[in-house]
């Protein structure tokens, strides 16, 4: 029996979805068949076409009512919700200000709590329910410098997908996705550029850093009916995780 997904007449909402990784599960579900609504605090400078963008900030429990007000007033319903804008700069875990880590935190993992409670508002008065997808990291269970705040949060976000999963089903199905290394726009200035970059996609076992669409293809899976009895779950993206150290030493 041939399989296929199609999202038709589902609205989603993917957040931090017009850069990055977040266009491109942006750019998976419109191609799913999807109606599309983005937001960011900033306007979009080039939106994926077919979609609506908004501007709003997640760690504001006004703004976010507000915007999930608005989705269910231009489109009668919220079927789906990508928790995805997120990320941190480098930091000295022994010298960030404590203002640093609550703001890594607060976007990271309690701004992604704020929206998911505000969809699920809305999917648990809907008949066929709806899907929450929220984009963790390997950060969650790999210990790396720098990114101390970061990785708690993403741990957090995990933890919170099984619970969340546990307490809203059975009409809302909450997943992760635990992406790895991925080939953005801030890639080659993030590692140092193009010869940097291709050394590290060495270590990888694909031999690559993923695509943005690639996540975006994993968060469709999650988002569709082909995913109807997955809840709860840390879906790895990482092209086979990382070898150790002694595997790589020269």
């Amino acid at each position: 029996m041939a399989l296929s997904i199609d999202l038709n007449g589902r609205v989603a909402l993917v957040t931090g979805g017009s850069r990055g990784i977040g266009r491109g599960i942006t750019e998976a579900l419109v191609l799913a068949g999807a109606t599309v609504v983005t937001c960011a605090r900033s306007e979009a400078e080039d939106p994926v076409a077919g979609t609506t963008h908004v501007r709003c900030d997640v760690r504001h429990p006004d703004s976010v009512q507000a915007m999930v007000d608005g989705i269910v007033a231009a489109h009668g319903r919220l079927d789906v919700l990508v928790n995805n804008a997120g990320g941190a700069p480098a930091a000295d875990a022994a010298t960030a200000s404590p203002r640093f880590h609550d703001k890594i935190i607060g976007l990271n993992l309690s701004a992604p709590l704020l929206v998911a409670q505000a969809a699920n508002a809305v999917m648990q008065a809907q008949e066929t329910g709806g899907s929450i997808v929220n984009i963790s990291s390997i950060s969650a269970h790999r210990a790396a410098p720098t990114i101390a705040a970061y990785a708690a949060a993403k741990a957090g976000v995990d933890s919170l997908t099984r619970s969340l999963a546990m307490e809203w089903g059975p009409k809302v199905r909450v997943n992760a996705i635990d992406v790895g290394l991925c080939r953005t726009e801030q890639t080659d200035d993030h590692y140092g550029g193009d010869d940097r970059v291709a050394k590290i996609e060495a270590t990888i076992p694909l031999g690559r850093m993923a695509r943005p669409q690639e996540v975006g293809n994993v968060a469709v899976f999650l988002a569709s009916d082909l995913a109807s009895y997955v809840s709860g779950a840390q879906v790895g993206c990482d092209g086979g995780g990382e070898p150790p150290a002694f595997l790589v030493i020269q």
